[in-house]
């Protein structure tokens, strides 16, 4: 990410036109960029030097950066600068998992600091990337679906029977072939639930007040307003629930009680069966996304609970790879018509080549080991995190890939992780996970990132402990 420092790359020329110098600038800036000449990241010229080099006042130039940033072309970064936004509209889903194998990139201070990227879990390669090429290399000689055919549900049978004997537990309840849709990941399963549960123009959806982001912007494009919901320790209230269902008469409930997106905790079975009930006399149909949980859980899920109104979400994301964006979705009793036809209608199915593979890779002997290895590691990872910032309010569980560190007074989450990326370290603020009426906690998440050394990531936490034990004072003005 550089600076622009060529006069020449904003090309302004207030000859013989009549609109304000502001706009005039202004356009130049939206032309620089439509041309390629300023790309997303690029730090523009300060106000005042930009005002000296084409001969206009700082508050010109001020107003022009100022418009630019209200329409999203550009962004503005507290102490920073000013630098050329991404595309304009939501920020896309798939940031939430970008690939983190950032382990020799020296950061700064002469090549012994690394910059490690927490954002996202990145699970380690411990033989399921062998498997998955062995198995591709099978499916391509000789695919049972062929290659010359659209998919259908009937094709898919083998990946959805292979998809049930992976998802079966007690805690899930019985699953048949038939009972599951296969999806393009969690994210698309989530789609898939909304398609087939919203109606009306203006359909609203309950979600908790510190959620996944991926429900608040699918919702968004479904049109539908979201409403988060009050939490306690224990995760959602259900009197808080049952009072915003009634009041707005709410369609959908999208929740993680398994393992909650951010804050790592466990809804605890009382609280569960509490929302049940919340959810059957408001008439609620409830999305468990469980995408995040590494093994099963001893407590009953939703579906075990509730299985006329549950939608159930999971993935191979965050237990094999995430590169494959292989999913499954579950619907209720006497929905998987609906479900079925939402799968069809976007995009016939899934892929030949990949069902085929899913069928084989989900029932394969070697993979239980092979997971087994991957929870062990990430919970070598998360070990070392907790024992380095012992003391500290974090939250972390050994099958978890993600931790949630409130902070120490004096700092601020979106402070302190600007303060972590000047120190090699990416970060989530808790900001990113609340709505905007939603008044976030001063605290951030992070993940296990093992696709770089455990030396490297305890590097990084010894860094985050650092800005931890000497927190930031004075005021921000």
């Amino acid at each position: 990410m550089g600076t622009i420092t060529e006069s020449n790359i904003i090309q302004v020329d207030f000859g013989g036109d009549d609109r304000p110098k502001y706009v005039v600038v202004e356009s130049a800036v939206r032309a620089a960029i439509a041309r390629g000449d300023l790309t997303p990241g690029t730090r523009l010229p300060p106000v005042r030097d930009l005002a000296w080099r084409i001969g206009v006042t700082p508050g010109t130039i001020a107003r022009a950066y100022a418009r630019l940033t209200d329409s999203g072309e550009l962004e503005a970064q507290v102490g920073r600068g000013t630098f050329v936004a991404e595309p304009s509209g939501p920020a896309p889903i798939y940031r939430e998992f970008q690939a983190l194998e950032v382990d020799s990139t020296p950061h700064n201070t002469g090549g012994d600091v690394y910059e490690v990227n927490l954002l996202s879990p990145h699970l380690p390669s411990v033989g399921q990337a062998r498997l998955i090429r062995d198995l591709l290399k099978e499916v391509a000689e000789d695919p049972p679906s062929g290659m010359m055919h659209y998919p259908s549900f009937a094709s898919e049978r083998p990946a959805r029977a292979a998809a049930a004997q992976f998802l079966s537990h007690p805690s899930l309840g019985p699953v048949e072939a038939d009972d599951i849709a296969l999806t393009h990941g969690g994210q698309h399963g989530i789609a898939m639930v909304m398609q087939s549960v919203l109606t009306g123009r203006r359909p609203v959806v309950l979600v908790e007040e510190l959620t996944y982001p991926g429900f608040r912007r699918m919702a968004e494009t479904m049109r539908a307003e979201v409403v988060p919901i009050a939490m306690d320790s224990d995760g959602l209230r259900p009197d808080a629930l049952e009072a915003a269902a009634r009041q707005v008469d709410a369609q959908l409930l999208c929740t993680s009680p398994e393992v909650h997106n951010p804050t790592a905790r466990v809804t605890p079975e009382a609280r569960r069966r509490e929302i049940v009930a919340v959810a059957r006399e408001t008439n609620l149909q409830i999305l468990e996304d469980d995408c995040y949980r590494m093994e099963p859980g001893p407590l009953p899920s939703y579906r075990l609970l509730a299985p006329e109104r549950t939608w159930h979400i999971a993935s191979i994301a965050k237990t094999i790879t995430p590169a494959l964006r292989l999913g499954f979705a579950i619907a209720p009793s006497g929905r998987q018509v609906a479900l079925r036809r939402a799968a069809e209608y976007n995009s016939f199915g899934m892929a030949t080549p990949l069902s085929d593979l899913m069928a084989r890779l989900l029932v394969h002997p070697d993979l239980p080991e092979l997971m087994d290895e991957t929870r062990r590691m990430v919970s070598t990872y998360a070990e070392a995190a907790a024992d380095i910032l012992s003391g500290y309010d974090l939250v972390w569980r050994q099958d978890v890939s993600f931790l949630w560190l409130t902070l120490p007074v004096g700092w601020r989450a979106s402070a302190f992780c600007r303060a972590a990326e000047a120190a090699g370290v990416k970060l989530r603020a808790a900001e990113e996970y609340a709505g905007r009426d939603t008044n976030a906690p001063h605290a951030v998440r992070f993940a296990i990132n093992a696709g770089v050394s455990l030396d490297s990531f305890r590097s990084a936490i010894r860094r985050l402990k650092e800005l931890l034990d000497n927190p930031q004072g004075g005021l921000d003005v």
